[in-house]
């Protein structure tokens, strides 16, 4: 065997290979030998073929930075071939050559096709180059990137090209973060951190991801240390992170670095349960041995804990690739490596380009050699497994669930009657792996069947308490890392419940997962993840005990700016309602929705059928007098129990009216786009099913002038048209102390109402209500 990998182990081009992963890769082929997975032979093929292709991906990167053109014969580049303006998050990108190479000569040596997923995703150049000499490209990029001067020099002048269609997309099959058209790829990266909050919650039993992690992200979200915590290999798939530890970001060495670099890092993952292992990781041979013993590592621990020998938690294995920022390449190390390394611009400046030309040189690969390469790695067919581009998180296809149907006695508490009906929708598909995301208060919500059905996830349980080894509620006082528990679950059913003022610290993650499966959508490739619901309750108009901190509608005025085919924001009225609602999301796939629910009880006023067609259309008219002369149109559970009692005493005083609850507000809106216009209602349906009125008030959950711009459609105008909505008063408030606080009242109502119908408030008021009003009275005198 020694002479076999002599060649090997003497490098190539800028890889060279230490002694440690010399000895590491002579026992691993043994033992890969011994078991018939792979001949010492086919091995040291591969291994040579991994250092050429790292080598010519390297080049390609650079190129992708400076170059408008490749020449596979390596000849030096003129002035002419330079981009006038060289961008790229180069030295990231140049680490993450040897790491993904690494990852594919780990699935070659063993015939498994792995998963993967990068949290750092400016860094996609290392994948596109890898991708396009290989050929794991996807349609468009293989038509319009072929392993020739011609289809590398085209990779280069699109990257960063800012290339616009006429219907104001990206005009070529590429970008600058990881996207739907990346070969593999499953996640933007744009969001740093949330790949080490989510990778632990991805893969199913037998499946197998391998995760890129970045010491900078490392210092930007903080949770992934509770990875250990959550895996389980009853109902989890084998994880293998590795952290790409360059020791610097974008300005500064990062902090790892500053207190004590992967010593540090060392003992703070062997603290948090990891068992961490140093690879170089300049060599990708390193980073396969690493995942091939990672992987057989955590098996072998999964297995103990079956037979008795150990409990949970395991230590999760964990790889520090150490490394400098832009290896490989003129400038690493130092500051100038994380965009553009060498400093000057090659276009402009002779010194720069002879750098640049020694670099590339040191990287070239002749092309016979390099096809060799591609072709022996290429071992998909004789291995008969997917290509990585295929890999099964890529390719994800859940079916849509058993729904259980809407009962018609329900408890009075919306949340209530959503936790009744998820626990009977998780019975209804056992085969489908559960995550609940919950900062903390999951009884305070009335999630109580919930939780004593699924239990909070933890090693070892408290008696009496609903908790539980392989419990499916994972529970952190990190919004953020709760959500990603649902939202990274993607082969399964998920739920994330959250205070809404804090829900809020949700958005990132949210968005992330939003922007890539609309961006799929767009290019016809309709994500096949079941739908994630995010429930904001304890809400604005609820949360009287906490302070205005916890009075926050922030999250549904964001949402509600998202493009609503994928980003629907539900405000159900009732229990009916809020589970139809429910039912919605989970017949769909591919969005994530945010659904604003009461947990308090309040009026019934849909009935089942009624419910569902609110749930279809958006919105239900609840009462329409004949010659209606206003019609209150309430967003919101509570707004819409004042509009109600408001109508009441109108109707009263003679004031004929319409009641509308709006459950969906997106539907009513102006679509921005082809693909929102494809789910909004028309202009003629709108007035078709939401009958005409003189003049129109409408009272909003969250801040007025957000709603007033969504639903611009059914404003009539100023002199017609009121908008209400949270003013951004509270405190120690109950629920009509909040109303009236925000001028949400029924009585604020009443006299929104007379100033738009130039009724005199003495017609509809009495004194004694009007002094309230004007700040002369007890406010409880408007309680009802």
């Amino acid at each position: 065997m020694t002479d076999t990998l002599h060649d090997w182990s003497q490098g190539f081009g800028v890889i060279h290979h230490d002694f440690l992963t010399r000895d590491r890769i002579s026992d691993l082929l043994a033992e890969l030998a011994a078991d018939g997975t792979c001949t010492v032979a086919q091995a040291t093929l591969l291994l040579k073929a991994a250092d050429r292709l790292c080598n010519a991906a390297m080049r390609q990167v650079a190129h992708m930075t400076y170059a408008r053109q490749v020449y596979l014969d390596g000849r030096p580049l003129a002035q002419s071939d330079f981009k006038p303006q060289p961008e790229g998050h180069t030295g990231g990108a140049l680490n993450m050559v040897p790491a993904y190479v690494g990852y594919l000569l780990a699935n070659a040596l063993t015939g498994t096709t792995r998963s993967w997923l990068m949290g750092q995703g400016h860094c996609v150049a290392a994948i596109d180059a890898v991708n396009v000499l290989l050929g794991n490209t996807d349609a468009a990029q293989a038509e319009r990137y072929p392993f020739s001067d011609a289809g590398l020099s085209q990779l280069c002048q699109d990257f960063y090209s800012y290339a616009i269609d006429a219907e104001g997309r990206p005009a070529v099959p590429l970008g600058s973060h990881v996207n739907p058209h990346t070969g593999g790829g499953i996640s933007e990266g744009g969001y740093l951190g949330f790949a080490g909050l989510q990778y632990v919650h991805m893969p199913l039993p037998g499946q197998e991801l391998v995760t890129f992690l970045s010491d900078g992200a490392f210092e930007e979200q903080r949770g992934s240390d509770w990875a250990p915590r959550w895996w389980r290999g009853e109902d989890s798939g084998l994880v293998m992170p590795i952290m790409i530890a360059n020791g610097r970001r974008i300005d500064q060495r990062s902090t790892m670095a500053q207190v004590g670099g992967v010593d540090w890092l060392r003992e703070h993952l062997t603290l948090n349960g990891f068992d961490p292992i140093d690879i170089d990781g300049r060599d990708p041979a390193a980073f396969a041995w690493a995942i091939i013993s990672m992987a057989r590592s955590l098996r072998r621990a999964h297995e103990s804990v079956i037979n008795g020998d150990a409990e949970y938690p395991v230590r999760l294995p964990y790889a520090i690739a150490e490394t400098v920022k832009g290896f490989g390449f003129p400038g690493a190390g130092t500051n100038a490596a994380h965009n553009l390394p060498l400093v000057d611009n090659p276009a402009v400046n002779e010194a720069a380009r002879e750098r640049f030309n020694q670099g590339i040189a040191a990287l070239h690969v002749d092309e016979a050699e390099l096809r060799a390469a591609v072709a022996a790695l290429s071992t998909h067919s004789q291995q008969q497994r997917p290509q990585e581009k295929d890999h099964p998180l890529a390719r994800i296809q859940v079916p849509t669930p058993r729904l259980p149907p809407i009962a018609a006695e329900q408890p009075a508490a919306p949340m209530a009657a959503i936790d009744q009906w998820f626990c009977a929708l998780t019975r209804a598909n056992p085969q489908l792996r559960v995550r609940v995301g919950n900062p903390d208060e999951m009884r305070s919500n009335r999630m109580n069947q919930t939780l004593d059905q699924l239990l909070h996830r933890v090693t070892a349980a408290e008696d009496g308490i609903a908790e539980g080894l392989q419990g499916s509620v994972i529970t952190a006082l990190n919004e953020e890392a709760v959500v990603s528990a649902a939202l990274a679950n993607r082969q399964g059913i998920n739920l994330a419940v959250s205070y809404e003022a804090f829900a809020v610290k949700m958005l990132g993650a949210m968005r992330q997962e939003l922007i890539f499966s609309r961006h799929a959508r767009e290019l016809g490739r309709a994500p096949g993840w079941l739908s994630v619901p995010i429930i904001a309750t304890s809400h604005t108009w609820e949360n009287g005990k906490n302070e205005q901190s916890h009075q926050d509608p922030t999250l549904c005025n964001a949402w509600l700016q998202e493009m609503s085919d994928g980003a629907p924001v539900y405000f159900p009225v009732d229990s009916h309602s809020a589970v139809a609602v429910m039912r919605k999301v989970y017949a769909s796939h591919g969005k994530v929705a945010l659904i604003v629910a009461p947990k308090n009880p309040v009026e019934a006023c849909l009935t089942v059928p009624e419910a569902e067609a609110a749930a279809e259309t958006g919105f239900a008219v609840l009462n329409a007098d004949p010659g209606a002369e206003l019609q209150l149109l309430a967003v919101g559970a509570y707004q819409l129990q004042a509009v109600r009692q408001a109508a009441q005493h109108l109707r009263y005083h003679g004031v004929p009216c319409s009641e509308v609850a709006i459950i969906e507000p997106g539907l009513l809106r102006e679509g921005r786009d082809a693909m929102e216009q494809a789910v909004v209602h028309s202009d003629a349906e709108l007035a078709r099913q939401i009958p005409a009125a003189r003049c129109r008030l409408f009272v909003c959950h969250g801040h007025a002038e957000v709603m007033t711009g969504v639903l611009r459609r059914l404003d009539t105008g100023p002199r017609t048209s009121r908008f209400l909505g949270y003013r951004n008063r509270g405190g120690t408030l109950d629920t009509f102390g909040m109303q009236f606080a925000n001028r949400q009242s029924w009585a604020h109502l009443v006299a929104e109402a007379a100033q738009l119908l130039n009724r005199p408030l003495d017609d509809l008021l009495g004194k004694a209500e009007q002094a309230v009003l004007r700040g002369e009275g007890d406010p409880l005198l408007l309680a009802r």
